[in-house]
């Protein structure tokens, strides 16, 4: 996505800010189940693994957490031969081939193992490595990535694979969590300017799908103001400007060759607020920490720093991912900053499940225009696939895929979920990857070669202006 172009394009009636070295318009997927893994998307390979299968998540081992507090002695060994196999270089290649400028990388907390406490969170170690490779080869083949915080210290929503321990326990929202992602979020705005393989980073986002009853989740809008704080803050210790900022801040001459030093100045200036500054000075040990073991000591602790890289965008879900009276992030932008939506029609609640009303609701969505009236502009759409609540035929699926790729190309652009998905007999033969798997939609034709192409632009002819009982847009 680091195509050196000036802005990020809405559509011709909606103007947005413009930053350097963000894309015209992302064509993207998502690297699911790599660095965290969901067993749906993989169900053979989970049990080889040594996992199980089970109605609800928390009741087996389901989930990254159950499985390293079941298999402590060989967790890590597991995973490496998973994070080995299940993204490589040929995938890079055949993204590259198919027009896929973008990938976002859903990421847990506990890739920085630091922050795991030990005594009662287990997690498989050693992704690290696996992230730096991946990120090296996206960088090399001129595809740009969203370092996505999927999975949060404490659980941000319950019930779910995707936050690495399926449990009702949700203790994300509380002052100890939202510390522990905020060093998170200080050690990859590092990584992404310093460690060369990061390279190809040009995005953080902060909380993947949190609560969305905006009164469980206390003082999230106070997290969003110190997460934009805590990426600006290691900028400006690097000497990065940071568009449309006030923010100023002097690096003392003395550790103008020493990043991690200067970043420990930097925790005691006033201008950030005493989470921010807790933040990016616990970040510090685990950044030289990270430096041995990455051979990056000269970079991180004897050049100079003072780096020519854009300031990073912060990406948050939008603000009406949640309800009841949510914080709006909009509010808390200092620099670049874009926005998330994800739509599943899938999952029920969105429109009727049949063609017709599937169809006149996403060639009238107005999620784009609703989101840029409170200031929630760059927006893409980070998840989306083609799975319906029916059994959707061929012809319907080319027609899905066309019509959701028009509506979502109005905003910044897409991001399909997923890259691929495994086809085994547990998946009944290509059964998921039909409609998950980017992959497997270009092989069968409902997705176009090149990202930008329609089978047929006039799709959402016949039913603009429509109407249908659908409960949202």
């Amino acid at each position: 996505m680091r195509y050196i172009l000036a802005g990020l394009v809405l559509s011709s009636t909606l103007a947005v800010c413009a930053w350097a070295g963000q894309p015209t318009q992302i064509y993207g997927v998502n690297l699911g189940s790599w660095l965290v893994l969901e067993p749906w998307m993989l169900p053979q390979e989970w049990l080889d693994m040594g996992g199980q299968s089970c109605a609800v998540c928390s009741t087996c081992i389901a989930t990254e957490s159950s499985f390293a507090k079941a298999y402590p002695d060989t967790v890590d060994a597991k995973f490496a031969q998973h994070w080995d196999t299940w993204f490589t270089q040929d995938d890079v290649n055949t993204l590259k081939a198919a027009g896929i400028n973008t990938v976002r990388v859903p990421l847990g907390y506990w890739i920085v193992e630091a922050l795991v406490d030990r005594s009662h969170e287990s997690y498989p170690r050693g992704g690290l490595d696996y992230l730096r490779r991946g990120l090296g080869w996206l960088k090399d083949a001129g595809i740009q990535a969203i370092l996505d915080h999927h999975a949060l210290p404490g659980v941000q929503t319950a019930g779910q694979m995707f936050t690495g321990n399926c449990t009702t326990d949700v203790q994300f929202y509380t002052p100890y969590n939202y510390h522990r992602a905020l060093v998170w979020t200080a050690v990859m705005t590092a990584l992404s300017h310093l460690d060369p393989n990061f390279g190809s980073v040009f995005a953080i986002e902060a909380i993947n799908e949190p609560v969305m009853n905006a009164t469980l989740t206390p003082n999230y809008g106070t997290f969003q103001k110190n997460f934009v704080e805590v990426m600006r803050a290691v900028e400006l210790t690097l000497g990065i400007f940071v568009p449309s900022s006030s923010l100023s801040l002097a690096v003392s001459a003395s550790v103008s060759n020493n990043f991690t030093a200067a970043l420990s100045a930097t925790s005691s200036a006033s201008i950030f607020s005493a989470e921010v500054q807790a933040a990016l000075l616990d970040a510090v040990p685990i950044l030289l920490e990270i430096a041995v073991a990455c051979g990056l000591q000269t970079i991180f602790e004897a050049s100079p720093f003072q780096w020519s890289r854009d300031s990073l965008v912060a990406n948050f879900m939008d603000v009406n991912w949640q309800y009841d009276n949510p914080s709006n992030p909009a509010d808390v932008a200092i620099g670049p900053q874009a926005y998330d939506n994800h739509l599943y029609y899938s999952f029920g609640g969105v429109a009727a499940a049949d063609p017709k009303s599937y169809m006149i609701s996403i060639c009238n969505l107005t999620r784009i225009q609703a989101d840029a009236a409170v200031g929630n502009s760059p927006l893409w759409f980070g998840e989306w696939g083609l799975p319906t609540q029916f059994n959707a035929t061929d012809a319907f699926l080319y027609q899905w895929a066309d019509a959701q790729k028009l509506a979502y190309s109005k905003s910044a652009g897409w991001i399909f979920w997923n890259f691929k998905t495994e086809i085994s007999k547990l998946t009944n033969g290509n059964a998921l990857a039909r409609q998950w798997s980017y992959l497997e939609g270009l092989k069968l034709g409902f997705l176009t070669q090149d990202p930008a192409a329609l089978h047929d632009p006039n799709v959402c002819v016949p039913y603009m202006n429509s109407t249908t009982n659908s409960t949202s847009s």
